[in-house]
């Protein structure tokens, strides 16, 4: 008979599995494999919005990948209040199901995976579109997404130095201070966004996602082979800034569609020109010079979650992390 226990995992039995920024990247791209190669079922994340302003959300994301046998879904809150309360941004649950039984088999924080997976989407898309020998990285915003993007790409690219922007100066300290000190480069904070714009290779955006975007970022100010990764969706930048793209990518275009067309994102932005598993399985070409602008629009879809969270399990399955539940 199959056991019965539902294993849950706090936020910091999660971060003492202690899995690795390069083992996440690895696993989420064999989530975007699978996706395209049609392999997985992944219905567009319904949401609700409480509050005003429509900030807010609440999103539920399920996902099944059978070839790396899970399914599951995250309930996942984005709240940018939370930053002046002293809570975090993003908060939420993880829940696994037996695939064979859908019995429930785990259930997680999942705020730690969300900073680590959304990073590690970014990176897989910049192996494909940003220049492999990016060395300069700015980023704009430099919360929890700044630093695990900035750790994410530190992992492929041979970066050196490290540009930071960020309006609370005390943010852009400790990003600095990570920079220098745990992963030994380069870095200062800049005091105009420009400064995290011009003269970098890879340009990371993310700050809180906004249905109207502040638009910080003019056209100009990005140099020619440089790539962005646009955590916050548009929110940081200009549409004369889109308006030079030579490639446009999304993770999925059916949700970047219904985020566009029924909830009123990506207004005015460019065309789409690739799915980021279609980079991944080579069906859709990625930077072809070394000229190009590039730019990952990526969602944070709930493959990102799926691929990560088994391994998470089962890493504490075997360390004995965590408190084993009773479901009957």
């Amino acid at each position: 008979m199959m056991d019965s226990n539902l294993l849950y995992l706090t936020q910091t039995d999660v971060k003492a599995v202690n899995l690795s920024m390069a083992e996440i990247i690895e696993a989420v791209e064999k989530g975007f494999y699978e996706l395209g190669e049609a392999r997985v079922e992944m219905p567009p994340k319904p949401g609700i919005h409480p509050g005003e302003g429509g900030a807010n959300f609440i999103h539920a994301m399920p996902a099944y990948i059978p070839a790396m046998n899970v399914a599951g879904m995250k309930w996942v809150s984005g709240y940018p209040g939370n930053m002046q309360k002293g809570l975090p941004y993003i908060t939420g649950l993880l829940l696994l199901n037996d695939p064979e039984t859908g019995i429930p088999i785990s259930v997680m924080d999942c705020t730690w995976i969300t900073g680590m997976r959304t990073a590690a989407a970014s990176a897989v898309s910049a192996k494909y579109l940003a220049r492999p020998d990016s060395e300069t990285i700015g980023i704009l915003a430099c919360g929890v997404q700044g630093m695990t993007n900035l750790e994410a790409m530190n992992v492929l690219f041979p970066l050196k130095k490290v540009k930071a922007y960020d309006r609370s100066p005390e943010q852009a300290a400790k990003l600095v201070d990570y920079a220098r000190n745990t992963l030994g480069l380069e870095a200062e904070i800049v005091a105009e966004p420009k400064q995290a714009v011009t003269g970098c290779d890879i340009i990371v955006t993310s700050g809180p996602i906004l249905k109207t975007p502040h638009a910080t970022i003019k056209g100009g100010w990005m140099d020619e082979g440089a790539f962005a990764s646009l955590v916050d969706f548009d929110s940081f930048w200009s549409r004369e800034a889109l308006a030079e793209a030579d490639l446009w990518t999304t993770d999925h275009l059916g949700q970047y569609d219904y985020y566009k067309d029924v909830n009123g994102y990506f207004q005015n932005c460019p065309r789409v020109d690739a799915e980021l598993g279609a980079l991944v399985t080579g069906k859709a070409k990625g930077r072809t010079n070394d000229a190009q602008k590039t730019f990952a629009a990526n969602l944070g879809i709930a493959i990102d979650d799926m691929a990560v969270a088994p391994l998470i399990m089962q890493r504490a399955r075997d360390k004995g992390i965590g408190t084993e539940l009773s479901l009957y």
